[in-house]
């Protein structure tokens, strides 16, 4: 009798761990694939609909196709001809393909030349993986704002760009990839500046859009990364634009806090090349390569200038800079880390 029982709670037990071990496998199995969709889940999206982040490949963070200068109150398509702006930026596009280029983030804010239809024309013909942002550019004495910028709250502003990204900007079905203000120089931000900075805390919270702030030096840098932090956002979705106008001081605070460093001038001048290697030495040297975002932010068709004036190119990166950077003894897998990788973790949604 005592045999028979033993037999049978074996038996059960034997029975137990069929089962666990069966949906062990299948619970296993769930976590790998939702892990996977995760994953998947990381998008940038572009001036053609979202792609998977590592599909961002090389990319330039910071350059121009067009900028009108003429101000918020007198720009709009009517100021220029798509065709003849295509015609002079395309050559340029091409050679940053040949550099192995796939990704490219056009920074022109709405009320400065921003110009979605265009730029959806130029990935079309390219190929191109081409970003456009929501947002507004408070530097400059507010030259570009528009007026209802200086009425509106920022909850007002925010659901503007918040549609922008949800719907497509006006009838062009584009949808922004990322977000960009920009504010003075000042390390005080004045009222409506600070209202700019919450509403793209706000965009940020409702989209997962990285916030670009034409910035400059430690001052306004460290002014918006307080505020982001008071509303709730993390610096890790804050991008320090123009910070070769900072310090290496402000480098290593705002890299401590998670912010990115986007050091973004680069030209094919000499002086400017050392200035850049000097600057990804000491991250290199103080472990913060990954923090940092390189770029020309060059171009551009200037609308009211015969031909619409000069057009610098976007390659000093690469025929200039990486090679300097691998006589200082840079490895590929470094570079690829501020080409690559590093634009995939500052920009994809989150």
């Amino acid at each position: 009798m005592c045999y028979i029982k033993r037999f049978r709670i074996n038996k059960l037990y034997a029975i137990i761990k069929i089962i666990t071990m069966k949906y062990s496998f299948i619970l296993a199995f769930a976590i790998a694939f939702l892990g996977a969709i995760h994953v998947s889940s990381q998008e940038l999206m572009t001036v053609k609909g979202s792609i998977p982040a590592e599909d961002m490949q090389k990319t330039l963070i910071h350059e121009h196709i067009l900028v009108d200068w003429i101000g918020a109150d007198s720009t709009g398509y009517h100021r220029w001809n798509r065709d003849s702006v295509a015609k002079k930026a395309l050559p340029h596009l091409k050679k940053i393909q040949n550099h192995g280029v796939k990704t490219f983030f056009e920074c022109t804010p709405a009320y400065l030349g921003r110009d979605p239809h265009l730029l959806k024309m130029l990935a079309e013909e390219t190929g191109m993986q081409i970003v456009t942002n929501t947002g507004y550019y408070g530097a400059v004495d507010n030259k570009f704002m528009p007026a209802h910028a200086r009425d509106e709250s920022a909850k007002e502003l925010a659901r503007k760009w918040i549609d922008e990204f949800k719907n497509g900007i006006g009838e062009s079905n584009v949808r922004p990839g990322f977000i960009k203000i920009a504010v003075a120089p000042e390390d005080t931000l004045s009222p409506l500046h600070n209202k700019i900075v919450r509403a793209a805390a706000k965009t940020h919270k409702a989209t997962g859009l990285t916030i670009v702030s034409h910035t400059g030096g430690n001052g306004p840098a460290f002014a918006q990364i307080e505020l982001l932090k008071k509303h709730n956002v993390s610096p890790s979705a804050f991008v320090w634009t123009h910070a070769q106008n900072g310090t290496t001081d402000g480098y290593l605070k705002a890299a401590k806090e998670g912010a990115w460093i986007s050091l973004d001038h680069v030209t094919k001048k000499p002086e400017n090349i050392k200035k850049y290697v000097n600057l990804l030495t000491f991250a290199k040297k103080h472990n913060i390569l990954d923090k940092i975002l390189i770029s020309h932010d060059s171009g551009w068709y200037s609308p009211g200038e015969p031909n619409g004036g000069d057009f610098n190119g976007y390659t000093a990166i690469f025929k200039k800079l990486v090679p300097a950077l691998k006589d200082e003894n840079f490895t590929q897998e470094e570079i690829n880390q501020l080409l690559i990788q590093n634009p995939q973790d500052a920009y994809t949604l989150n």
